[in-house]
């Protein structure tokens, strides 16, 4: 066993420098994760972007939203066609 001298825990000084290590160390991962989410946002952005002039008038994809009373030709649309 061991008794008396030698320190017995870090001294006050220690105790503010990982105090600061940690406190440095929080705001390098909160800046990391708000440039990831800041870059997400982009491509996010872009990628809406790139969407909507694809499917654009007349760029082709899908017939986006019908109409439940006419076709897009002639006659009548599904309501017209099914009388609901």
């Amino acid at each position: 066993m061991c008794f008396g001298g030698g320190g017995g825990g870090p001294s006050q000084e220690e105790k503010q420098v990982s105090v600061d290590q940690s406190l440095e160390a929080d705001a390098a991962k909160r800046e990391s994760a708000e440039d990831l989410a800041s870059q997400k946002r982009e491509d996010i952005s872009e990628a809406l972007e790139a969407r909507r002039t694809s499917e654009g008038r007349g760029g082709g994809g899908g017939r986006g939203r019908r109409s439940l009373f006419r076709s897009g030709g002639s006659g009548a649309g599904f309501i017209g066609r099914f009388g609901r």
